[in-house]
């Protein structure tokens, strides 16, 4: 009795810790981004000293200058227009994401089903082709992926954007939702098959919405990675109307000038788009994700 105590004492110690972890840096930047500079810098820490301001969104969605008390500890005090450029930059990575998110529903569901259920000459080494080209490091394909957008005409646009996070997120997707469809059972089709649907309205009919939660799962994940993709939105984007908000957050944090509380406004601004879609449905990812991962 003793022993199993001590392992769920451990097991609740080891959850708060892992919490803590993953939580502390975000409480941190939503408090650092509504505090005074000298609040932050304070040791030891008397966050509260000044009182809460609310001067860091406001410079970033309307440009007034931040009128924080003056007072003697803050170590940097200057602005930049760099932060400016968060909120066009958020607009930026929600088009991409959401529009890979799309192509994700729509590319992924038409390529699993033929693996999943159709017989084709090569399937078997198309498959694994499909999903072992994920393991291929990014960097790796960053200056052909580079040059073929160059050829194309298309740098500094959406498209290029939309079109690199797709290849990259859609063999997951496509794993997912494969083993996924293997595990309908076939009676189900086979019924919709002998009142006469053909494979294309089987799929859009029973199998999509049987696997709805894959579908989200897979859809959301390919959102987050495409949201926050820094490499290749710095390869490619040039002007601030294809501009994604790693790159500008990036930006901003090279800066010396920045204060803490205007980086960390950034950030939380950043983070809510993100926080708005995934954690309400957060459980039904998991469990598309977990369904389609052990079939």
């Amino acid at each position: 009795m003793t022993r199993g105590w001590g392992i769920k004492l451990v097991t609740y110690l080891g959850a708060i810790l892992l919490t803590m972890f993953i939580l502390a840096p975000l409480a941190w930047i939503f408090l650092s981004s509504i505090l005074p500079e000298a609040s932050i810098l304070l040791f030891p820490p008397d966050w509260f000293q000044y009182g809460l301001i609310y001067d860091n969104y406001n410079y970033i969605f309307t440009g007034q200058v931040p009128q924080t008390p003056l007072v003697t500890g803050a170590l940097r005090t200057m602005i930049s227009q760099e932060v400016r450029l968060v909120p066009r930059a958020i607009l930026n990575s929600f088009i991409v994401a959401f529009a890979v998110m799309l192509v994700n529903f729509l590319v992924g569901s038409l390529a699993a089903y033929p693996f999943a259920r159709l017989r084709f000459a090569a399937k078997t080494p198309i498959f694994f082709l499909i999903t072992m080209s994920r393991l291929i490091p990014t960097v790796a394909l960053a200056i052909p992926y580079y040059l073929i957008v160059q050829k194309l005409g298309l740098i500094d646009t959406h498209w290029a954007l939309i079109t690199i996070y797709s290849v990259l997120t859609l063999p997951f997707t496509i794993l997912i939702l494969t083993l996924y469809f293997r595990g309908i059972p076939k009676e189900i089709e086979e019924a919709a098959q002998l009142d006469g649907c053909d494979p294309f309205q089987t799929l859009v009919r029973i199998v999509v919405p049987l696997a709805l939660p894959s579908l989200i799962g897979t859809g959301l994940f390919a959102f987050m990675l495409s949201y926050s993709e820094f490499l290749f939105g710095l390869l490619i984007t040039q002007s601030i109307k294809t501009r994604t908000l790693p790159v500008i957050l990036a930006t901003v944090s090279w800066n010396p000038d920045v204060t803490w509380g205007l980086t960390s406004a950034s950030i939380a601004i950043g983070l809510i788009p993100t926080l708005i879609l995934v954690v309400p449905v957060w459980r039904f990812m998991v469990k598309g994700l977990v369904a389609g991962g052990v079939y």
